[in-house]
């Protein structure tokens, strides 16, 4: 891939308006379905598999160190085929890091895969140079390959050797379900979409108070869509030159690729046998660009909301269905014991059709011990009250830029590395606006947010607690409080549907 993902898919994109977003036969969707060569298998066949945990190789002056090769792998995600995977530690998800609160890691960052890539700490508080800057390149061992080259960011730091660059991580922050993924510009969606993505939790003394699940009842659930070849292999319009002979075809997929297989952790519509009791269940949209609406079918329906994107919530919340964005995260409950045992309880995906209506299953396997409980206080998390005077900034997610028909835009402007379009100052509150043409899910690096209105009314049903995105609706506007703190230099607006962000919907700020 020498040719850039904005030049690879704005080939034929001149005259293409938005007539793909809303495919998948749902108008809550932003993209274009692409189907699977291979045949689908049968769902609710396999167990879901728990992604491994990392461990520190050593710990020195108080900072646990972590090494991850990045490398290929071929994995048996559809039965009786093979698909190759970039993967952190050649897995998928990749390892999980489970720290706590206050204490520094070091993850070294090994890339022995035949492409550059870059690590960014989604929800991190993060310092600049180890925020995953999209040029902050990590080639291959051994070196670049031809027709790549390095982008120019941020100065390179001594931590950073070819082949490898290490990332620290203070974890300064509230407990959490963070996650990490590829960053690198341009090539984001069709790197994330062939494996390198990972959970990272954050642990406090505040949360292990609660009587929560815990143990094999606290279990993470990665949900993304992916389609497939004959062979196995992973279907994506950038590594599928078939694609391009239908001229505008790959246009369309600038809307967002959306699949038709569902997998959590890794595998195609998997069960899990649990008690009758209670579960906690951390879920991340890890999908480049599919929304999915959640629920329970069975019998009595309930999700228990005690946490989002930045940690717990003041209290509990009850949805009867939840609406995840692209790089959302929902921490729940849910309670088995109201089922029978024996019963079948089925996640199923209310903005999907076909094979992607259907997510998950639970079979309820037996009667259990539960001495958890959902405490009515959960945190000492407190919406802030609004400044009086206050910056405020807009930001406009259109399709389009100045000089451009092809790109998706923020604020009239294609993505430019070394432009700053905001200098926020440390330590004090901002209110920004988030405005937008189509469904465009908007993620802010460095610091969390409270949402302040949605469409001039009240936040939603699912915007409460610290979020670091927010699912904005066609035509809507949405208004956050943010605080930057701690850590200057260079950061990231952008929208967090992968291929919008690759062709160019993304923006740099410097807190100052």
């Amino acid at each position: 891939m020498t040719l850039s993902r904005r030049g690879f898919l704005g080939v034929a994109g001149m005259a293409v308006g938005l007539s793909g977003c809303g495919l998948d036969f749902k108008p809550s969707q932003a993209g274009e379905l692409l189907k699977s060569q291979a045949p689908l298998p049968e769902a609710f066949a396999v167990p879901l598999p728990i992604p491994s945990v990392a461990k520190p190789i050593r710990t020195a002056n108080g900072v646990d160190h972590y090494r991850i090769t990045q490398r290929k792998a071929q994995l048996e995600i559809l039965p009786g085929l093979r698909t190759e995977v970039l993967g952190y530690d050649g897995q998928f998800p990749g390892p999980t890091f489970d720290v706590r609160s206050g204490r520094t890691i070091a993850v070294e960052q090994v890339n022995q895969l035949d492409v550059p890539t870059v690590v960014h700490l989604h929800g991190g508080h993060t310092p600049s140079a180890s925020d995953g800057w999209p040029t902050d390149l990590v080639n291959p061992v051994g070196g670049m390959p031809s027709g790549h080259q390095h982008h120019g960011g941020h100065a390179m730091p001594g931590d950073v050797r070819e082949g490898r660059r290490t990332y620290t991580y203070p974890n300064e922050q509230r407990a959490a379900t963070l996650w990490y993924h590829d960053h690198r510009m341009d090539f984001t969606a069709p790197q994330v979409y062939r494996g390198l993505v990972g959970l990272h939790l954050i642990r406090d003394a505040e949360e292990e108070a609660l009587p929560l699940p815990a143990g094999d009842r606290e279990v993470p659930l990665v949900i993304a869509d992916r389609a497939f070849e004959a062979d196995g292999s992973f279907r994506y319009p950038a590594l599928d030159p078939t694609l391009m002979s239908t001229p505008g075809v790959e246009s369309a997929y600038m809307e967002g690729v959306v699949g038709d297989v569902i997998l959590v952790n890794g595998a195609p519509w998997p069960v899990l046998e649990v008690d009758a009791a209670r579960y906690r269940f951390r879920i991340l949209n890890a999908s480049n660009a599919r929304r999915y609406e959640l629920h329970l079918e069975g019998g009595p329906s309930r999700f228990v909301q005690i946490g989002s994107d930045g940690g717990l919530l003041d209290k509990p919340i009850e949805h009867e269905s939840l609406v995840i964005a692209p790089a959302e995260r929902f921490d729940v409950i849910i309670d088995f014991s109201q089922y029978a045992v024996g019963s079948d309880v089925t996640l199923v995906n209310r903005l999907g059709s076909g094979s992607t209506a259907q997510v998950m299953r639970f079979k309820v396997a037996r009667a259990a011990k539960d001495d958890s409980a959902i405490p009515a206080k959960l945190s000492s998390y407190q919406v802030v009250e609004t400044p009086k005077r206050v910056v405020r900034r807009q930001w406009r997610f259109r399709k389009g830029a100045s000089g451009s028909h092809a790109d998706w835009s923020i604020n009239g402007r294609a993505f430019d590395p070394s432009r700053m379009e905001a200098r926020p100052r440390l330590g004090e509150y901002e209110i920004w606006s988030f405005v937008t043409d189509v469904h465009h899910p908007v993620h802010v690096h460095l610091s969390p947010f409270q949402v302040l209105s949605r469409g001039g009314a009240k936040p939603g049903p699912y915007d409460a607690g610290w979020k670091d995105t927010v699912d904005v609706r066609p035509s809507e506007v949405v208004e956050v409080l943010i605080k930057f703190t701690a850590h200057k230099g260079k950061y990231m607006i952008h929208c967090h549907n992968l291929e919008h962000e690759d062709m160019a919907m993304m923006a740099a700020f410097e807190t100052i």
